[in-house]
């Protein structure tokens, strides 16, 4: 599978600049994977798909304000810091990213903040534009995070091509989040508002839900031509015997099990016992999906609209079909659907 294969159109007007005024009021396109039918609905039209018993999983991440400006120590010129993860919090050390790294070096210091209240030092180069930073502050572990956290602002991706507003802090957020560490937000789940998930519970839907920690690796340029030889950058995901259980149940039940979300698909995949059950899972993984893949877990997927060459895009197609999903993606643009984390969404059954 190639990369160009990858490659569409898209109108720089599709590219969602807002999320719908109500979650779950996004549009929805149903496309049914052995048949090629397709369906337009609105979001919380879900509901006719599931029924009693059938499981949905979730994933609880929660994004945090990653995105910091400060400035360089002498000559005062504007940085971006893209807070990456905590590496050790006695140390107060942080994997980051900077903008422009060109100048920034090991020894620079950075200060953030109108009073230059949090200082950073540059301790190492991990990559081109990767850094690791020491925050120099004497409170304590709990007073340090919120400082920081103060200082940076919600993540929405590059290509939302507008300055961050005050409701994006709790919009670019499902409504279950609960286990902080993504910098992405897992797009699809952005989708259930509380009433829906309730509906849901009254049909006798039931959750799963685990974690994954999207990064900045969903974003990544693939600069190969052959997709074997790309390598996705590690995720940490947890998968708790909670999860295993309702989703384990559910398919010796033969019900429906719906990945929400390219994330969760992706972690799911990385832990199936030879009889296509879940396992349990605490760690790393750079599960690359690309098609042609068998699947072994979910039969049904929410996915929102991605954009070209993407690895969420190579997923869906692995898991709908790539030439239904190409062409699917073709009727997508026809009919004027939002793309991208605040975009419509599909359902592939």
């Amino acid at each position: 599978m190639k990369l160009s294969k990858f490659k569409f159109n898209l109108p720089d007007e599709l590219i969602a600049l807002h999320p719908a005024e109500n979650r779950d009021e996004s549009r929805l396109l149903v496309v049914n994977k052995s048949t090629g039918k397709i369906e337009h609905k609105n979001f919380k039209d879900i509901l006719g798909y599931y029924d009693d018993q059938d499981v949905f999983i979730f994933n609880d991440t929660q994004v945090f304000p990653a995105r910091m400006y400060g400035n360089k120590e002498k000559t005062g010129a504007k940085i971006e810091v893209f807070l990456l993860r905590e590496l050790n919090d006695e140390l107060r050390l942080w994997d980051v990213l900077v903008d422009p790294a060109r100048k920034i070096r090991i020894g620079n210091k950075l200060y953030f903040g109108e009073d230059d209240s949090m200082v950073a030092e540059v301790i190492d180069n991990t990559t081109s534009r990767g850094r690791t930073l020491r925050f120099l502050y004497d409170g304590t572990h709990e007073e340090f995070k919120r400082a920081l956290y103060d200082l940076g602002e919600t993540p929405i991706p590059k290509y939302i091509n507008r300055p961050v507003e005050p409701e994006d802090a709790e919009r670019y957020q499902t409504i279950f989040a609960k286990n902080e560490g993504a910098v992405i937000a897992p797009a699809a789940g952005l989708h259930f508002s509380r009433e829906l998930m309730k509906r849901l519970e009254i049909k006798g839907c039931n959750f799963a839900f685990i974690t994954v920690h999207s990064g900045l690796g969903n974003f990544r340029d693939i600069d190969v031509e052959d997709l074997t030889k790309h390598k996705i950058d590690s995720e940490q995901a947890f998968i708790n015997s909670d999860a295993v259980s309702v989703v384990n149940k559910a398919k010796d039940k033969h019900r429906k099990v719906c990945a929400v979300g390219t994330s969760v698909m992706r972690a799911i995949e990385s832990t199936v016992t030879t009889q296509g059950h879940l396992k349990e899972f605490e760690g790393w993984t750079n599960k690359f999906i690309f098609p042609a893949y068998d699947f072994s877990v979910a039969d049904s997927l929410i996915t929102n609209f991605h954009l070209p060459y993407s690895t969420m895009l190579m997923l869906t197609a692995a898991f709908g079909g790539y030439d239904l999903i190409m062409n699917t993606y073709q009727t997508a643009i026809k009919e004027g659907y939002r793309f991208g984390a605040y975009g419509d969404a599909m359902l592939i059954i």
